[in-house]
């Protein structure tokens, strides 16, 4: 069998994360991803150079499996080019404000004049209604609007997440709406277009915080890594490292107990259920640092895991890519890349499926790497392209 986006034709917009990394998933499942790069090389191109060309780990990450073209579609013989691919595509996919799309002839009316059935995926920083439509923004932006960095870090300080999780999160929702705009369209024969935003993804991951917000007026305040909604839930030091541990609803703080080797946790009503576990988070954590702090990380673990705690080490990234189990399940591929020093472990495809699972098939294009082969494709012979170089249209 197939995979299940064969013939699916995507032309790609997109920068950084949340256009890119959508695309990325759709590629892995067997569409083909024409990533559109802007003469010279795109902004997201060069980020955390790793190769002699400088590109960037995180464009490796987010163009597997894709092909690349260079394009100035502000030139008349680069909007030729890309009302031709256009009408080739079955989806466009574009991350950036509905201003700066309508401009270059990106906007869902103009697209739906060349090819009536066509499927336009956005995301944008706010949505594309309401007093904020207009701004730009990144993943930290909407980190911040959610709760999600007040509730972070400290009470006196604020703290991001470093890792990218909004971006990450809107690309694979728009992802999952591109996949149900293609399967309405084989029902419907009509197109559509679809709209993400970070300010919506970071809501989604907010919002039994901000419903309980709502009709409680609790409050919170950042308690660094100590959860809020049981106990223990924190992190701590041991003798060699850190480690985390999570313990949720009355088994597992019955099996936590039986591990200090204390029924005074089990009979004294501040710790009668999750809610006042958590209320007097600070005592429990006090009590399992002491624990931690007499043994080593591997000790902790493996005490921890034969009392059946949820607990996990504190990695560094080296430490990530060195785990035993990360190898052993294979969740990165080494990915081989022009003037790179060795292959770069590139995540594979993050949901896996019995029948027709996704996979990295190609490395990630070269600038430009795909110019003839997409323009011949399209019917352009060779004293045209040449035609369109020499107009700097591609």
């Amino acid at each position: 069998m197939g995979s299940v986006l064969d013939g699916i034709r995507v032309i790609d917009f997109g920068r950084y994360i949340a256009g890119p990394w959508c695309g990325a998933l759709l590629s892995d499942f067997g569409a083909d991803v024409i990533r559109i790069d802007k003469r010279g090389g795109s902004e997201d191109r060069h980020v955390a150079p790793i190769a002699e060309d400088k590109t960037g780990a995180m464009f490796m990450q987010m163009n597997r499996n894709k092909r690349s073209m260079t394009l100035d579609p502000t030139t008349p013989e680069g909007r030729e080019i890309q009302e031709t691919l256009v009408k080739t595509a079955d989806v466009v996919l574009v991350n950036m404000p509905e201003r700066a799309r309508k401009g270059l002839g990106l906007d869902y009316p103009t697209l739906k004049s060349i090819k009536p059935d066509i499927i336009l995926t956005t995301a944008t920083a706010f949505g594309t209604t309401g007093p904020m439509a207009t701004k730009v923004g990144f993943d930290t932006v909407a980190q911040a609007m959610s709760g999600a960095m007040y509730l972070s870090g400290t009470a006196n300080s604020a703290m991001r997440s470093y890792y990218p999780w909004v971006d990450y999160g809107t690309a694979t929702l728009c992802a999952l709406g591109t996949m149900a705009a293609i399967m309405s369209r084989k029902e419907t024969g009509e197109g559509q277009h679809v709209q993400g935003s970070l300010l919506a993804t970071a809501l989604t991951n907010a919002n039994a915080t901000l419903i309980e917000q709502s009709l409680t007026q609790v409050n919170r305040v950042a308690t660094g890594n100590r959860g809020q909604l049981s106990a223990p839930s924190d992190s701590f030091k041991t003798k060699d490292g850190e480690i985390i541990c999570v313990a949720i609803g009355e088994i597992m703080h019955k099996r936590w107990a039986e591990l200090m080797g204390e029924d005074t946790w089990l009979a004294d009503p501040r710790f009668k259920d999750d809610e006042a576990r958590a209320e007097h988070g600070e005592i429990i954590s006090e009590r399992m640092q002491t624990w931690c702090a007499a043994r080593t990380t591997e000790e902790a673990l493996e005490q921890l895991e034969a009392a059946r705690l949820p607990a996990a080490p504190v990695f560094t990234p080296q430490q990530a890519l060195d785990n035993e189990h990360i190898n052993d399940v294979g969740f990165m591929q080494p990915v081989e890349y022009p003037g790179m020093s060795k292959p770069a472990p590139i995540i594979d495809t993050p949901v896996s499926l019995s029948a027709t699972p996704g996979n990295i098939r190609r490395r990630p294009p070269q600038l430009g790497e795909h110019n003839e082969e997409i323009l011949t494709e399209l019917g352009y012979d060779t004293a045209a392209i040449e035609r369109f170089r020499e107009a700097k249209a591609i």
